[in-house]
């Protein structure tokens, strides 16, 4: 069992009508299988936050990073494997054809544009004491709308 938490990055990918993308984890996915998230994951040996960001953007979407708008926040939390994480998530603009993200097969099943009045999306298929990515996604649209966006 690791003494430190995993470090993990998140991308709040947003598009130009002020949506976040999300997508939803296979129900054969051991943490939050079935649950919709946020682009991310966890940094390789050795690997930088930023550079951990750009790599998940790209493997999970097959999109590019284009603008780091911000940081949004940075959450501790454990998940039901036992292993503590934190997460550093940012609010990022990304290059690629936004209707059509490349989802990893056998990791997640589908996707959508989140609107900011529809964050109780996010609770679908979560422990109800959880909330975690909606928090998230909720500091993403306090973010958003902090910088005029």
């Amino acid at each position: 069992m690791p003494t430190e938490p995993l470090r993990c990055a998140g991308a709040l990918i947003v598009d130009d009508d002020g949506r976040i993308f999300i997508q939803r984890r296979s129900p054969e996915r051991r943490l939050f299988p079935n649950c919709w998230d946020i682009v991310g994951g966890h940094l390789e040996p050795g690997e930088e936050v930023q550079d951990a960001l750009r790599r998940e953007v790209t493997e999970e979407t097959g999109w590019t990073v284009s603008h780091v708008l911000g940081q949004v926040g940075e959450y501790r939390y454990t998940g039901d494997d036992g292993l503590t994480r934190v997460e550093t998530d940012f609010l990022i603009r990304v290059d690629g054809d936004l209707s059509r993200p490349r989802l990893e097969e056998g990791k997640h099943t589908e996707f959508r544009w989140l609107a900011e009045q529809d964050v109780d999306l996010l609770d679908e298929h979560r422990d109800v004491n959880d909330g975690l990515i909606r928090r998230i996604a909720e500091n993403g649209f306090a973010a958003l709308r902090s910088i005029g966006l």
